[in-house]
């Protein structure tokens, strides 16, 4: 077993910042203290300096898809890119998501996903289960499902075209109140299919890239919330809503907190520093992704709602394609949809925090590692910088400024929806359970070396700044 110390780093928790020593045993933090002696420690003990850094929890991103399978081609970045992507960025564990076959045993559709990861996965990863359908036997596969550590899972409220929504409500509301009775999350994309399918016969316009914004606007956003929050407050249970992009969404949310409904709330970097006028020109279709870019507005009600506590989860969607891919077809019926993000995801939300100063890093670390962590059932192994927990953390230059660049980008995408960026904060190395996966630009990830790690109870209380 290997021992690791690092010295004079500014350690940042969620709930805590100190100046201290972290000694890690194997894949464990062992000790937190002021100093710790090196000549208690074993001979060939590896010590690190980080005077002049932080030292973050390893971050969680809970919402990517690598190696995505969609519209007869494959995302840019597999699990071995997604890897190496998410080592720069800082990120230590992602939860993707797993396709429901409605065969009728999800277990086996969950297995069959982290196969396939664990094959190039070189960070630690968890997983949504996608339910498409309503079906007898559906609560027997769930118990099932939670017995293999997958204790969340995925649904739509749009894509009825390619069988993704379930759309009979009766049956919505049984598989709610099942969930509920296993104490399995409940994840959201929503959209109202309805809604989307009137706004598109209905249609007279162009399908250019800026019409995608159009043709999904923020009301179907809002519809699909509202759908969705009415369950789950006659069945008095929690609600996960992802990617929240628009304003009219954040007040549904607001309505329905204020009856008494407990939503966690997931939005993206894109939605809160990108716009629809990212849309326009022949560069539009490398920003297209679902839901919609929104209004300048909308991102800085979003913003608001983060300084407020509002939002507990910033996670990116990460979705890559490539640049030429994305530029095959103008039309946004046929655009491949969705963008990179997870290496830009830190020093994003540093630079707001830092130029806002509404809040700190600490709270950086709720959003990016403590909140997810706790949501999904993954803290305290991820999550925190405590004896006991996983030894992944992030050093971290916090007042390093640069430029985000399409060369700078690790993505097999070869661009960034950043670029042109300035930004503050930089990640300079990259733990996974005591072993550097990323140091100084140098990646050292190994394929096969990430491990699934199953959820246990899922929505431990997050903190709230308010």
């Amino acid at each position: 077993m290997s021992t690791l110390l690092i010295q004079g780093g500014l350690l940042v928790d969620t709930e805590w910042t100190r100046h201290a020593d972290i000694l890690v045993d194997g894949p464990k933090i062992v000790q937190i203290a002021n100093k710790i002696s090196e000549e208690s420690l074993p001979p060939e003990t590896e010590i690190v300096q980080a005077d002049g850094l932080c030292v973050l929890p390893g971050l969680i991103d809970a919402h990517t898809h690598y190696h995505l399978v969609s519209r007869g081609t494959e995302t840019a970045d597999s699990f071995e890119e997604g890897s190496k992507v998410a080592a720069f960025g800082g990120v230590t564990t992602v939860v993707d998501f797993g396709d429901d076959d409605k065969k009728g045993d999800l277990k086996a559709c969950a297995k069959a996903r982290l196969k396939e990861m664990q094959k190039e996965m070189a960070i630690d990863f968890s997983l949504h289960q996608g339910v498409y359908s309503y079906r007898p036997g559906v609560e027997k596969e769930l118990k099932e499902l939670k017995k293999a550590g997958i204790s969340t899972i995925k649904i739509f409220t749009t894509y009825k075209n390619v069988g993704y929504l379930i759309d009979n409500p009766n049956e919505l509301k049984a598989l709610f109140s099942i969930c509920k009775e296993l104490n399995m999350m409940v994840c959201v994309h929503c959209e109202d299919d309805a809604l989307v399918t009137k706004i598109s016969d209905e249609w007279k316009g162009t399908y250019l890239a800026k019409d995608h914004a159009d043709l999904r606007p923020s009301e179907v956003e809002a519809k699909g919330i509202e759908t969705v929050a009415k369950i789950a407050l006659e069945l008095d249970m929690d609600l996960y809503v992802v990617h929240l992009s628009s304003k009219k969404g954040l007040d549904v949310i607001r309505d329905f907190r204020d009856k008494g409904l407990n939503v966690l709330v997931e939005t993206t970097p894109h939605y809160l520093f990108l716009d629809r006028s990212k849309l326009e020109g022949e560069k539009g279709p490398l920003y297209v992704m679902t839901p919609p870019l929104r209004t300048k507005e909308d991102n800085l009600a979003l913003q608001e709602a983060l300084i407020n506590g509002e939002i507990q989860v910033v996670a990116t969607d990460h979705c890559t394609f490539t640049y030429e891919q994305k530029l095959e077809s103008d039309d946004c019926r046929y655009i491949f949809p969705g963008i990179p993000g997870t290496e830009e995801m830190l020093p994003l939300l540093n630079t707001f925090a830092f130029n806002h100063g509404a809040f700190g890093l600490s709270q950086v670390v709720n959003l990016l590692s403590t909140g997810p962590a706790k949501a999904f059932g993954l803290y305290p192994q991820k999550g925190n910088l405590r004896p006991g927990a996983d030894a992944d953390f992030v050093l971290f230059d916090p007042d390093e400024s640069w430029t985000i660049t399409n060369d700078e980008i690790h993505s097999a995408a070869k661009y960034s929806a950043y670029d042109g960026f300035e930004v503050t904060g930089r990640v300079k190395a990259t733990y996974l359970r005591g072993r550097l996966i990323m140091s100084e630009n140098v990646y050292l990830g190994l394929n096969g070396d990430g491990l699934f790690i199953k959820q246990k109870k899922v929505h431990q209380q997050i903190p709230y700044w308010k």
